[in-house]
């Protein structure tokens, strides 16, 4: 049974896999057992590093439109970021980070600024992902199944909340649903005898599976359709000084807030792909190219 309790609000978006769990951490249990607790330190080690660092997880993978009676469809293929932090903050542990995930063109790795929607033949603006701010808390433990010398742990996070967009008319016949409604699911695999090395700051062989299963993107100008987009993708933890794809590098060099991860806890709410695109949608409707510029400093920082 998984132990690792979330909060109200729990991402990683390409977000923060784990929430706070209330109650003390709980030891690691002895290695080479089939199935084993890991406590919050070595999910930290994990997921990024104990001395503050910067820690970037990348991956690539695809996503399927899959609607009623007609077969699945690949929409866009995938590459994605995320740079993170984990800070101690007063006597409990944080993660912050931010992502950024493009689309593109499927089989040609080309990055979409726009997309011709095969439904309604309308040409969009593609609005990448580029959440500036995904924080949560840490706590807990988490069961992690061993098979011979390897780790394997998963992270479950349904989502439900209202929609962002329901509330507005005009962004609301973009995504008209109340309520928005998704799942974003971890699998993390890893050494055993480093994860439970307590000496370690970070984990540095770290192999990611990420599916999500979510509504039409807003920017899709799918409507009322009925359907959801399932997206499926695999990466890793990168090695100090290792290089991004050339996709993803060529983006930050225009948004470069993403080179590294905010410096302490701040203030503020979750960016997601929802509310990015309703602080954006004057731009999408002028045809921007995303993701746009942001320059604009982060919130002060929470106190300790």
């Amino acid at each position: 049974m998984n132990r690792w309790l979330p909060l109200a609000s729990c991402l990683w978006i390409i977000g923060a896999a784990g929430c706070h769990g209330g109650g003390a951490p709980r030891p690691a249990v002895a290695a080479r057992a089939a199935l084993a607790e890991i406590d919050t330190h070595a999910f930290l080690r994990l997921r990024c590093a104990l001395d503050g660092r910067d820690v970037v997880y990348t991956w690539t993978g695809a996503a399927y439109a899959f609607m009623p009676d007609v077969a699945p469809r690949h929409v866009f293929d995938l590459v994605g970021m995320n740079v993170a932090r984990c800070l101690r903050w007063g006597d409990r542990w944080f993660l912050t980070s931010r992502e950024l995930m493009l689309y593109l063109e499927p089989g040609t790795r080309r990055v979409l600024d726009r997309w011709t929607n095969p439904w309604t033949g309308d040409e969009v603006p593609v609005v990448h992902v580029a959440n500036r701010l995904v924080q949560n808390e840490l706590g807990g433990s988490l069961p992690a199944l061993v098979s011979g010398s390897l780790a394997t742990i998963s992270v479950d996070v349904p989502l439900g909340y209202p929609n962002p967009l329901a509330a507005t008319p005009e962004l609301a016949k973009l995504d008209p649903h109340p309520v928005y409604r998704a799942g974003e699911f971890f699998t993390f695999v890893t050494p055993l005898d480093p994860l439970l090395d307590a000496e370690r700051a970070t984990v540095s062989d770290v192999a990611l599976a990420w599916h999500r299963i979510g509504p039409f993107l807003p920017w899709m100008a799918m409507g009322d359709r009925t359907g959801d987009l399932v997206y499926s993708a695999q990466g890793r933890k990168l090695a100090p000084g290792e290089h991004l794809a050339p996709e993803l590098a060529q983006a930050i060099d225009r948004v470069p807030v993403f080179r590294s991860a905010p410096a302490c806890v701040v203030e503020g709410r979750n960016e997601t792909s929802w509310t990015y695109f309703a602080r954006h949608a004057a731009a999408y409707q002028r045809g921007a190219r995303f993701p746009v510029d942001d320059t604009a400093a982060d919130p002060p920082c929470r106190a300790r």
